[in-house]
């Protein structure tokens, strides 16, 4: 007969094979959705359909990849912050367009907005290191712009994109002036153990107090509490309180480990904020809370000999 003991051992044996199954072989699909359900990966709309002057950009990342990106001024000549924004996992840039003509109207900015590989009219597949190098293409592109004040480039990433923006701001003090980040994540090694809770007995950060013993098979750790702590730049931390795909918690970490090593670190919390609309329960606190830290890390210039100067 079988004991009690061996039946348990099965048990957890089987969800462990079962775990690194499906991280395998589906991991890919998990992290990274350019297609949502019942849509196409093709853009439903351009930001003309919302009055929006924007510029087609092609790029080639390090790896040759060719990468699309619309760059919205605000008008032609606009020496305002430049934000450069990454967007969460799901979906393409055109999903996002509502809120960056918000964005646009609320901080007299520019915008330029990156289709990760596989996303949209990008080509490629998306992976860590491929993104990885994605931003840091787009980051070179404006940098070497003429039309903008590249002193003033603000970095800005919602979940996935707060992974990509911390470690492209990260690997780049002389060319981003500041970071935001919004409803990101830890990791996706914790982010493993909420999407599929029993494999946070197997799976898990550098926070975590599981055995992770799965971390290995994972392609796309996205470890931004590795990262913040490295950072220089001042950063923003927005996150909202009913947030139902990332914990806030994880927004509390990421900010405890960046300001123990940077005092240019502020937390706003918004207690109705969800995951993708903490922009718009936000209301105008949301805007002014981005409006002062711009005006603080990121000023206008006073002369126009300053323009370009760091």
């Amino acid at each position: 007969m079988v004991s009690y003991v061996n039946i348990v051992m099965y048990g957890v044996g089987g969800l462990v094979v079962a775990g690194m199954t499906l991280l395998i072989a589906f991991q890919e699909k998990l992290v990274y959705v350019p297609v949502l359900p019942g849509l196409t990966k093709s853009y439903a709309i351009t930001p003309s359909r919302l009055s929006l002057s924007y510029e087609d950009i092609w790029l080639r990342s390090s790896d040759g990849v060719r990468l699309h990106a619309w760059f919205i001024k605000l008008f032609p000549h606009c020496r305002g912050p430049t934000v450069l924004f990454f967007q969460e996992n799901a979906g393409n840039i055109a999903h996002r367009l509502e809120m960056v003509r918000v964005m646009l109207q609320q901080l007299k900015c520019n915008v330029f907005m990156l289709s990760y590989r596989g996303y949209g009219a990008s080509d490629g597949y998306p992976s860590q290191h491929g993104i990885t190098k994605d931003a840091q293409a787009a980051l070179d592109h404006l940098s070497q712009r003429s039309d903008i004040d590249t002193s003033r480039i603000v970095v800005f990433g919602r979940s996935l994109g707060g992974a990509v923006g911390a470690v492209v701001t990260k690997n780049n003090p002389d060319k981003v002036a500041a970071l935001i980040l919004e409803n990101t994540f830890t990791s996706i090694l914790d982010m493993a153990g909420v999407l599929l809770p029993f494999l946070k007995w197997f799976i898990g950060g550098s926070s975590s107090k599981g055995s992770k013993l799965l971390n290995f098979v994972v392609r796309s750790p996205w470890s931004t509490i590795d990262v913040v702590g490295e950072i220089k730049q001042p950063i923003l931390f927005l996150s909202g309180l009913q947030d139902e795909m990332v914990p806030p918690a994880h927004m509390q970490m990421l900010y405890a480990k960046a300001a123990a090593r940077n005092n240019r670190c502020l937390f706003v919390d918004f207690p109705t904020g969800m995951h993708m609309d903490t922009w718009l329960n936000g209301g105008d606190h949301y805007w002014r809370t981005i409006q002062q830290f711009f005006e603080q890390h990121v000023p206008e210039k006073k002369n126009e000999s300053d323009i370009g100067a760091r």
